[in-house]
This record gives C-alpha cells, sequence and structure tokens, in this order.
C-alpha cells in the first residue's frame, strides 16, 4: 500500500510505467475519473494520460527500469501558493531525501542517484563522520529477538571547531537541536531521524541544549519491525523492553560527552599523561547547587593579585562581586532563545588584540615568574583561552620577555 497511499497524500493521478526486456507496460490510477464512475469502481488505466506522454520519455530504450508519475499535486502547491513557496519546498525536499538516503548516495560507490530538477543531490551525513574532532564510540552488537542491533555513538564537534559552512550543514534541516538522539536505520534507510527514543532514567529525555551535539546511530534488521513497533509511515520506533538498558547506557555515554564539549566550547579532554588546560572558571557544587568562581590560581588573575599590593582587598572585592553577579539565567535565556552559545575565547577578534594580551602574560611568566621563553609559551598554551590560539602562542619571541611594559 506504500506507493499508492503515498501518492495519493500528494497527487490526484498516479501513473506507474515499468520496462523489462524491451517491453514497457504502463498503468494509472486518476481520482478525478474514480469520482465520477457511477459504478462505484476502481478502474485501472493503461497508458499515461493524454498530453502526458512526453513525461515518459526517460524510460524509453530502457532495457530495464520503471518511472512514477505524480500529476495534479494539490497538496504539494495548494491554491494561493506562489513561487517562491514552491522553492523553498523543493529545497525542503532536497534536505528530507539527502538525509533519509544519505547512506545510499554517499561516496564513489554510491548505489543511488538523487535528482532534483537535473541537479544530484549531495548527501547530509548527520554523523559528520569525516571530521577530524568528531568523537565516535566503538560499535556495539546487541542482541534483539528478531535479530542483532548495532549502535555507535558520535559527538560532533562544537561550533568553535568548525567552518561557517560546516556549522550550517551540520545543523541538519530541523536545526542543531532538534536534530540530537538517535537515528534509526533499517537496510541502511533512514527512518528516525533525531529521537530519543523515549529513553531516560528518572523520566523520558528531552531534546535540550546541553546535548545537542550528541547523534547516535543505530542499525535494526527488516525483521525488527514489530519489535521496535515501526509505524506505518516507517517514520517512529520505540526500542523492546529487552535493549532499554543497554541503550540508555550507550546513550549516556554519548551525552556526556556531548555536554563536556558544549561546555568547554569543544577543547580536547586531558587523557593520560597531559596536564589538564588552567581555566579561568570553575564550578562549585555544593548541596543548594552550583556556584561559578574565578579561578585564583590562573595564570591572568594570580599575576595580578601578586602585584595588587595595597589595592589586593579592592581586587578582590570586584572579583567576588563579578563572580556574584554573573548573569547566569540570562546567558541561558540567550543561548536558548538564539540556539548558539555566546561568543568567548577571543572569538571573531583580530590577532593584534589576542596577541596584546597574550604578551602582558608571557613577559610575567618571564620577567617575574622566573620561566624562560619556551616554558612561558608551554604554560600558555596549558591555560584557558590561549590553547585555543597555539600558532599565535608559538609565535610569541624571546624578545617580547625584555621590551615594553606590562
Amino acid at each position: 500500500m506504500g506507493l499508492k497511499t503515498a501518492s495519493f497524500s500528494q497527487a490526484r493521478r498516479l501513473t506507474v510505467a515499468a520496462a523489462q526486456a524491451g517491453v514497457t507496460s504502463c498503468l494509472r490510477w486518476d481520482l478525478d475519473v474514480l469520482t465520477s464512475n457511477t459504478d462505484q469502481e476502481w478502474l485501472l488505466l493503461e497508458g499515461s494520460h493524454p498530453g502526458s506522454e512526453a513525461l515518459l520519455e526517460p524510460l524509453a530504450g530502457r532495457a530495464a527500469g520503471t518511472l512514477v508519475l505524480w500529476e495534479e499535486m494539490d497538496r504539494v502547491v495548494p491554491p494561493g501558493s506562489n513561487e517562491q513557496d514552491f522553492l523553498d519546498l523543493i529545497d525542503q525536499v532536497e534536505r528530507h531525501l539527502a538525509m533519509v538516503f544519505h547512506r545510499f548516495i554517499d561516496g564513489v560507490g554510491a548505489r543511488l542517484t538523487i535528482r532534483i530538477n537535473g541537479r544530484v543531490l549531495q548527501p547530509w551525513d548527520p554523523f559528520m563522520a569525516a571530521h577530524p574532532a568528531t568523537w565516535t564510540s566503538p560499535q556495539a552488537s546487541l542482541g534483539g529477538i528478531s535479530g542483532r542491533v548495532e549502535v555507535s555513538g558520535h559527538v560532533l564537534p562544537h561550533r568553535d571547531r568548525l567552518t561557517e559552512d560546516e556549522h550550517n550543514r551540520g545543523a541538519g534541516p530541523d536545526g542543531w537541536t532538534a536534530q540530537q538522539g538517535f537515528y534509526v536505520y533499517r537496510n541502511e534507510r533512514l527512518l528516525v531521524a533525531g529521537s530519543w527514543l523515549g529513553l531516560g532514567r528518572v523520566r523520558p529525555w528531552t531534546k535540550e541544549e546541553p546535548y545537542r551535539l550528541a547523534r547516535l546511530r543505530l542499525d535494526i534488521p527488516n525483521s525488527a519491525d514489530s519489535e521496535w513497533r515501526i509505524d506505518i509511515r516507517k517514520s517512529r520506533a520505540r526500542p523492546p523492553g529487552a535493549l532499554r538498558e543497554r541503550l540508555t547506557r550507550v546513550a549516556e555515554d554519548a551525552r556526556e560527552r556531548a555536554r563536556r564539549v558544549f561546555a568547554h566550547r569543544g577543547q580536547m579532554m586531558p587523557t593520560s599523561g597531559r596536564e589538564p588546560v588552567a581555566q579561568a572558571w570553575r564550578a562549585d557544587h555544593y548541596s543548594g547547587g552550583v556556584r561559578y568562581r574565578i579561578d585564583r590560581e590562573h595564570p591572568a588573575v594570580k599575576a595580578v593579585l601578586a602585584e595588587a599590593g595595597a589595592a589586593l582587598p579592592q581586587v578582590r572585592a570586584m572579583l567576588r562581586v563579578i563572580e556574584e553577579t554573573i548573569p547566569v539565567q540570562r546567558i541561558w535565556l540567550d543561548t536558548a532563545e538564539a540556539k548558539e552559545t555566546p561568543r568567548t575565547a577571543f572569538a571573531e577578534e583580530p590577532d593584534p588584540e589576542v596577541r596584546a594580551v597574550a604578551e602582558v602574560l608571557f613577559r610575567n611568566l618571564t620577567r617575574k615568574g622566573g620561566l624562560t621563553a619556551a616554558e612561558a609559551r608551554a604554560r600558555l598554551l596549558r591555560t584557558e583561552p590561549f590553547h585555543l590560539h597555539p600558532n599565535l602562542i608559538a609565535s610569541l619571541a624571546d624578545a617580547a620577555a625584555g621590551g615594553g611594559g606590562d
């Protein structure tokens, strides 16, 4: 029933022509003909509608193939639509097909080619697998009643690690927040594009900003439709009880990693044998909630406190006022409404301004801290936000330690 119901949800006339071994057959259904038929029979007509013969020409000369033609598309272009509405609809269809069939049309050995107005459709990979900053978990194979289920977690790069084009494309058809969650495939065809599938611990997870970078790939077999409660539109799925706990654990890992990347603006987490980045802010958790504090051990803050002298009480008071007046709610609202984190870490600042700040710390570390130029550069590369500007830090010359004032 799939082809018929899908077709008549969009158009009033459906024509199917098929070629096999040089012989072409063509049949059509026309709702206008059926409604005018007093015998109330589903008349199946032979051949194309008069005047539509040219639309079947792409099938001519082929040894085998099938062509499906929709005409009288009263749902796609309803009365009152204009040209821009139609162009917007084409863009929407293009994004949808690029997502649903991306595993078929991806790569040199693509098994399928989709064209819209003669233009070959490019695939949209929800997992940005080719990007070096994407984290991917090992693939897990879970045993289900109807066959094996394969699942892997992905954490996409923070915007700071993406170009403008990569960020826009990575958002997908519905935007970063809406596209988080599981992507369920059957025979590599996407069924569900971003859903937490009703999973969660205390209550089902909802789509929230901190987890916008978490996407998980889930492959189920053809035989699992009933077990996974796939609906007739093939757009919803619910994991069986036997797999919910294991899928929840895989998702929890991806969600936590995504939250850390979101919170730390894409910086890499320290690994064994590697010193963590000195951060300017820290979060202190206690029974009543969480407080955000400026880390007094951050090199820039520590240097000011050491040189404050008689002004030390005023400096400490200023830091406390800043800590106690952080506009947390305003930042959260701006982030949620704008669907993007505020720009920090010298984002979009010209290099001369970033260099001016870095050179002050560089001179302080070498002159007053007793570090060599190489040691000072290494320290800055472990200090937020200068760790995000390695090329600039590497260019700081020994001469900067002896020239100019603080």
